[in-house]
């Protein structure tokens, strides 16, 4: 290992064991009960709930996935889908933040997604909070394994080491402080990674905006690849067998280009649909300490969502324009954002900047492996196999679970898919359709029945694996992200399954009116 290498392993390595540390210094206090642990008892800041809500939800995509788009094939894709996660964002905060805080608290005090579901529509018998809580597991753990893709990619191209050896070492050492500190700990160590995560991609922009000769130079760079720079188009790398071609080892060769016209705008921008069904974004809004901080929250994580997706997208496109052909796969694309941050600094300060990818992965994938966990020790272990277990069981139950998801994350992240922004996709649309619809209708339609709430989960999450997996191949207009469709069949499914089944009892409607006017 050379001397760079070690001053930026050394950069990394401080804000690793600061991670770790704030586990520890959390974990006497987060191994009182389950409500501690699983969702600090209600007592997040407006702050914490805020930066902890966004930097879960963005993870290593944020740094590595919507650069390397963007770097690959221009703005089309990269610009259309941020500024659909930008308004989904902003929707979710204003219109489903202070409901789902005062149902969830109402609904008996339910301190996992799955378990509001049950307790929203009195589920004696737990059947839909076994069904979300499956369907938790499942997506999760996709969700995981992109993250570790991440941890394997960014040590095994810095330090050229195995990239197996590295997942696994990421892997361990999420689990270790999440382990430890509980929600707490994963709301503070998020808290402390979005300034990190905002911080190296404004660092990296600026140096990157500079290098590149600003304006005039990115615009004369890129000059020569069609529809780079085209909203409404899209470039297309000159490939054979998966590699972008080059002209005298230097300048990638590009075709026309094509269109990207309505339906993909559309499918781009159905990303933003995604947020209603977001369990580690919607678990924020459930731990938040009082209704009132929520606008102050909602403020704080709009404007860190709208500079954070800008910096990256244009990450992307500056990088096209200094490093024009230096990554040929789509792949390879998505480590633009090293490459930027060892070329502009010196190594101890990249080792810093390039743990913002570092903080993007670990946060986001300690929220998944905790609600992973509580899903199966509170929501199936409790709620559902044994009834009458204590706290200390249950806080066992969820540290073993904690184990197997990461155990299966890894395999996840080992299984040949490494392309970072389509694995974060197929989960992010499983959740998106599963659980987004049904949000919205418990919140916001009293009318809601047990039997739709069951019917619209299982219709959205079937949808997503159907249309991903088969609809999709048949070309043209079924192209559209999967999540579209079934955001939009499950709703209707709901609606109208609602609508011939008997509406709920009484006690569900005075606390549907409850939660509407509630304040904590």
């Amino acid at each position: 290992m050379s001397g760079n290498n070690v001053e930026t392993l050394v950069g990394i390595g401080i804000y690793l064991v600061a991670m770790i540390i704030v586990g520890l210094w959390y974990a006497r206090r987060s191994n009182t009960d389950p409500e501690e642990y699983f969702l600090a008892k209600r007592g997040l800041g407006p702050w914490v709930a805020a930066l902890s809500a966004e930097a879960s939800d963005m993870s290593g995509w944020l740094l590595m996935g919507l650069p390397g788009v963007a770097y690959f094939t221009g703005y089309g894709e990269a610009f259309w889908t941020a500024l659909g996660l930008f308004f989904g964002t902003w929707i979710n905060w204003v219109l489903v933040a202070k409901r789902l805080r005062s149902y969830s608290q109402i609904a008996n005090n339910a301190i996992t997604l799955p378990e509001f579901f049950s307790k929203r529509f009195h589920d004696e018998k737990r059947i839909l909070l076994g069904l979300a809580a499956v369907i938790s597991l499942v997506f999760f753990s996709i969700y995981v394994g992109a993250q570790f893709i991440t941890f394997g990619k960014l040590f095994s191209y810095i330090f050229n080491a195995d990239m197996v050896a590295m997942v696994i070492l990421g892997a361990l050492l999420v689990m270790l402080y999440t382990l430890l500190g509980g929600f707490m700990a994963v709301g503070m160590t998020d808290l402390i990674q979005g300034f990190l995560m905002i911080g190296a991609l404004l660092l990296v922009l600026i140096f990157g905006f500079f290098t590149a000769g600003g304006i005039n130079g990115i615009a004369r760079n890129l000059a020569a690849f069609p529809r780079f720079t085209d909203f409404f188009g899209i470039a297309t790398p000159y490939m054979i067998d998966g590699v972008q071609q080059l002209t005298d080892r230097i300048t990638p060769q590009f075709g026309p280009g094509r269109d990207y016209g309505l339906i993909s705008v559309i499918s781009a921008m159905a990303w933003g649909l995604g947020y209603f069904g977001m369990p580690q974004v919607l678990v924020r809004f459930m731990a938040v300490k009082k209704t009132s901080m929520l606008n102050t929250s909602r403020n704080i994580a709009v404007i860190w969502c709208f500079i954070a997706q800008a910096a990256a997208v244009l990450i992307g496109i500056i990088g096209r324009a200094t490093l024009p052909g230096l990554l040929t796969t789509a792949t390879e694309a998505e480590n633009i954002f090293i490459h930027l941050g060892i070329r502009f600094f010196p190594p101890l300060i990249a080792g810093v900047v390039i743990s913002g990818i570092l903080a993007a992965s670990m946060s986001s994938s300690d929220s998944y492996m905790l609600i992973v966990s509580s899903s199966l020790a509170n929501d199936i272990f409790k709620d559902i196999i044994k009834k009458d277990a204590s706290d200390v069981l249950v806080m066992w139950i969820a540290r073993l679970a904690m184990l197997l998801v990461t155990i299966f994350g890894i395999g996840i992240a080992l299984s040949g898919n490494q392309s970072i922004f389509r694995v974060v996709s197929y989960a992010w649309a499983g959740f998106g359709a599963s659980f987004g619809p049904l949000i919205l209708f418990s919140l916001f339609w009293k009318r809601t029945t047990f039997s739709a709430a069951i019917a619209g989960m299982l219709t959205g999450g079937i949808t997503v694996l159907v249309w991903k997996n088969a609809v999709s191949k048949l070309g043209g207009i079924f192209e559209v992200y999967e999540l579209l469709p079934a955001f939009i069949l499950s709703c209707l499914v709901i609606l109208a399954v609602s609508l011939l089944t008997p509406r709920p009892s009484a006690e569900i409607e005075k606390e549907f009116e409850a939660a509407k006017i509630a304040e904590f």
